[in-house]
């Protein structure tokens, strides 16, 4: 039985976008196992004749969770307007789904369609080409390095222009990782994020006061310039962490509101100042999660636009960055987001955006805002399929599937995908501190569609729960090992493969029982297919190939039409015909 209250499409959305300037993606959700064959039906929305002609497409199922099952085509068009419906039938009914609702045939008329109104340019998902084949370490500086292969591991304090009391904990700087950027490149990453690195009161420095200026706990801009340019030597580009949502108490305009009180030029500057201001805890203003240390900006006064876009601009043109990380992005106006990205991809075209966001973060993504967020809900689904085990691979792979079928593919594919971050607890403390499953987890992070991203030492097992022990200084002394080897392994292998940055995904096998999970990736292009295979459990397992055989890209052994795959671990597999 086809259920109508579980067909649901949406045009101009993740179900309806253009991945060039003619051509479409088209996806249309029905209830799990209703249907038999999906087909949409096509033509051009202003064809002047009374009656337009449509053309016939069948689209494939693509993706399944819980609930719905995920059909979609992707076609070129001659067309620049396009209008559609869809055909869904099973073993004994055939309904038709249109813009307006179900019709029977012959009643309907173009305006009843689907309408997809203009294939703009402007508007087309195409990420960069270094976006798509990015793969991230993440780096809080004041944890990472000091010296060649080494962090101080001890406190500073010194004092700002003003006598503003700055700090740092572990003693690491812009110095430090540009001494060890040869390490970065060595593990094989191509993106680094740094976590912020302006002038601020406290040692994670997300408390700004200057946010043209490099702490000085963490060195100089012009070490910071020299940093940009040995990491692009190395072709390895590098994004900043943007706080636009709230500043430091020490920032200039909030210490003149602090001084001037309703007299001060800055008090539109802040969300909803309430006076006298109390600096207390919590305040009486909007502050980041009530921390006083961390007023709210107004970042819909034009005055504060104008300063955060030419923050934005100043570190491309000045530093030649490749990108922002974007904090506490769901907090802030889009206005502004939409002028921020304008303004610095004026500079440079090609500029990389991610915006914090641990929800859905639909509302922020796309060509006018970010190419990417944070993909908290990867973190979450790892977690309880590989490190807790509260959920098996049945149940993994239909969440996992509702999360990618969120976004448009071409967004998908730049999703930030990570297993921890500076903000949660390390991987491998979840995992027990159980290696074998931090390293099942990396395989996938790795083969899964987004750009994975590394937290530092996650390579050398870093562990811990509290903010102390997973922002923990760098492990010198324990790099090199299996950790280091497996990275830098996959690393190469999403580097050499497209299939596996740019191609589509689909499930091959999810075995609850055997807690098996299988993927295949592959590229349109070179027509590349890659098949991962992940053994969750503590006994071997076999999977049929069927029709195929391949090699082991982690070996490089060739494998046979029946694979063996030991407890605990996984096969990435580049798939020939028997």
């Amino acid at each position: 039985m086809i259920r109508k209250e579980a067909i649901r499409h949406v045009p101009l959305s993740s179900m309806a976008y253009a991945v060039s300037e003619n051509a479409l993606t088209i996806r249309l959700q029905v209830g799990k196992e209703d249907a038999k064959n999906v087909y949409l039906f096509y033509g051009d929305r202003v064809d002047p004749k009374k009656k337009i002609e449509v053309q016939k497409l069948e689209m494939e199922k693509v993706s399944s969770d819980a609930l719905f099952d995920y059909y979609e085509v992707t076609f070129e068009t001659e067309y620049t307007r396009v209008c559609y419906y869809f055909e869904i039938s099973d073993e004994s009914t055939t309904v038709k789904y249109y813009g307006r609702g179900f019709y029977e045939d012959n009643t309907w008329e173009r305006n009843d369609f689907f309408q997809f109104p203009y294939i703009r340019r402007e508007e087309v998902l195409a990420p960069a080409e270094w976006i798509l084949k990015s793969r991230m370490y993440q780096i809080f500086p004041d944890s990472f390095a000091s010296a060649k292969k080494e962090i101080l591991k001890a406190s500073r304090l010194m004092c700002g222009d003003h006598g503003e009391r700055l700090s740092s904990k572990l003693g690491g700087t812009i110095e430090g990782i540009t001494l060890n950027l040869d390490y970065i490149q060595d593990l094989g990453f191509n993106l680094l994020y740094l976590n912020p690195i302006f002038e601020a009161n406290s040692c994670h420095k997300y408390d700004t006061i200057d946010y043209k200026k490099v702490d000085p706990c963490f060195g100089t801009e012009e070490e910071f310039k020299t940093l940009v340019n040995e990491a692009h030597r190395r072709g390895i580009r590098v994004i900043l962490d943007g706080v636009f949502n709230h500043c430091g108490s020490d920032f200039g305009p909030f210490r003149d509101v602090m001084e001037k009180g309703q007299n001060s030029k800055y008090v539109d500057w802040f969300y909803d100042l309430k006076f006298p201001i109390q600096y207390n805890d919590p305040p009486n203003y909007q502050a980041f999660a009530y921390v006083k240390e961390m007023p709210k900006l107004n970042t819909s006064n034009p005055e504060v636009a104008d300063y955060i876009c030419s923050v934005g601009t100043f570190w491309v043109k000045e530093f030649d960055i490749d990108g922002w990380r974007l904090d506490v992005a769901n907090e802030v106006d889009h206005a502004l987001w939409r002028r921020f990205k304008s303004e610095v991809r004026g500079i440079k075209k090609d500029t990389f955006f991610i915006g914090e966001v641990w929800e859905d973060a639909s509302a922020w993504l796309g060509v006018d805002q970010f190419e990417s967020a944070m993909n908290y809900e990867f973190i979450y689904l790892c977690r309880a399929f590989f490190a807790q085990r509260t959920i098996d691979a049945e149940v993994f792979d239909e969440k996992m599937s509702a999360a990618i079928m969120r976004y448009p593919y071409p967004i998908t594919l730049t999703q930030m995908n990570m297993l921890d971050s500076h903000d949660v607890p390390r991987f491998l403390e979840i995992c027990e501190k159980k290696r074998e499953r931090l390293e099942l987890a990396l395989v996938y992070l790795f083969t899964s569609p987004g750009i994975p991203s590394v937290f530092y030492g996650d390579e050398c097992y870093v562990s811990g729960l509290s903010e102390d022990e997973y922002r923990a200084p760098m492990p010198w002394d324990k790099i090199g090992g299996t950790g280091y080897d497996l990275v830098r392994t996959l690393n190469h292998i999403r580097d050499k493969h497209p299939a596996l940055y740019r191609g589509s995904y689909r499930t091959f096998l999810a075995d609850g029982e055997k807690n098996l999970y299988g993927f295949l990736r592959k590229d349109k292009e070179t027509g590349e297919e890659i098949l991962v295979l992940l053994n969750n459990t503590d006994v071997q397992t076999q999977v049929s190939l069927g029709a195929y055989k391949g090699q082991d890209l982690m070996t490089e052994r060739e494998v046979d039409t029946v694979v063996s795959i030991e407890p605990m671990s996984a096969k990435i597999i580049k798939l020939t015909l028997n």
